[in-house]
């Protein structure tokens, strides 16, 4: 991972034609599709999440396997950032770095492992379903980005037919977990407003790596404590579990994802994350042996249209 700046590039100003007939979308630059394929790789390593959590607390309870996963990734991330000799980031830095800490480090993967203990993971899938929603919400209140009213009209729709599937799968009852879920999602759409704002002006990974650096003495302190009075039943699946939430999903799924989130803006970036729940009820199929309804390929596909409708959007506007 090389320590450059990932700030975009400055936009050009468009020009309404003196006809006044709607422009075309402006043609995709290099950075704007380098960085879709990086937040589309994140939301790959993030679908794997669910699955993987669920695997890991076969071997581990919920509150070691939050902290083991955490601490790996901060020693996964902490060797970068000496390998690579970066400076401690600077002081106004900090508060948006601690953000991103308690809602994406600490807040997201606490919240949903608790959640997974009473919740299945294509109903846990529902928080997912409203995050991009909410995280474009946030976006818009923290850094003032307006996008187009197309672009809300899409991204309502994608929410609106990811919770519709996720609810018809889960059998449309509440499960007690759902106060953990919907936690979740505000805590998580906080810290990637804030992480997407603060890797345009440092690279993705260090905003990945400082955030877990900052949570690191509390997550030393939380597996110990954890580990001694949670029973440890080492298996394949536990410790497979563990190594992808903590590589995959924190460490490498977060740097791609605000890299990506850099290059292509957080609300634009946030809505093609309306593909996860259903990429996540396919690992679930696959990896675990749940069921997947029959619907699943219909929704697919109007998530698909949802999500190229606000990226068209935004693309216009741009």
């Amino acid at each position: 991972m090389r320590a450059e700046s990932s700030a975009t590039a400055p936009n050009t100003i468009a020009v309404t034609p003196a006809d006044g007939r709607p422009r075309p979308p402006a043609p995709v630059s290099a950075p704007a599709r380098r960085g879709t394929l990086l937040a589309l790789l994140g939301v790959v390593t993030f679908s794997l999440t669910f699955p993987s959590t669920a695997w890991g607390l076969e071997s581990f309870g919920p509150w070691s396997l939050v902290a083991l996963r955490s601490l790996l990734a901060a020693v996964l991330s902490g060797g970068f950032l000496l390998a690579a000799r970066v400076r401690v980031p600077a002081r106004e830095a900090w508060a948006g770095l601690a953000v991103v800490a308690g809602g994406v480090v600490v807040g997201f993967p606490l919240l949903t492992t608790l959640a997974l203990r009473t919740s299945t993971t294509s109903h846990a899938a529902v928080v997912v379903g409203l995050l991009p929603l909410t995280t474009a919400v946030f976006s818009s209140l923290r850094t003032g980005a307006r996008p187009p009213r197309a672009f809300w009209a899409a991204a309502v729709a994608g929410a609106a037919v990811v919770i519709a599937f996720t609810v018809a799968q889960s059998g449309g009852a509440l499960s007690a977990g759902d106060l953990f879920l919907f936690g979740a999602l505000l805590v998580c759409a906080a810290g990637y407003t804030e992480g997407g704002r603060l890797a345009k002006v440092m690279p993705g990974w260090q905003v990945t790596g400082w955030a877990l650096i900052l949570t690191l003495p509390l997550n030393l302190a939380g597996a110990a404590v954890a580990l001694a009075y949670e029973p440890v039943r080492l298996g394949v699946h536990g410790i497979v579990g563990l190594v992808w939430v903590a590589a995959g999903s924190t460490f490498l799924g977060l740097y791609v994802w605000y890299r990506g989130m850099a290059e292509i803006g957080v609300a634009r970036a946030s809505q093609l994350q309306l593909a996860q729940p259903l990429l996540t009820l396919f690992w679930s199929f696959f990896l675990l042996g749940k069921e997947v309804s029959a619907a699943a390929p219909a929704a697919a596909v109007a998530v698909l249209v949802c999500i190229a409708l606000t990226q068209r959007a935004t693309r216009t506007r741009s």
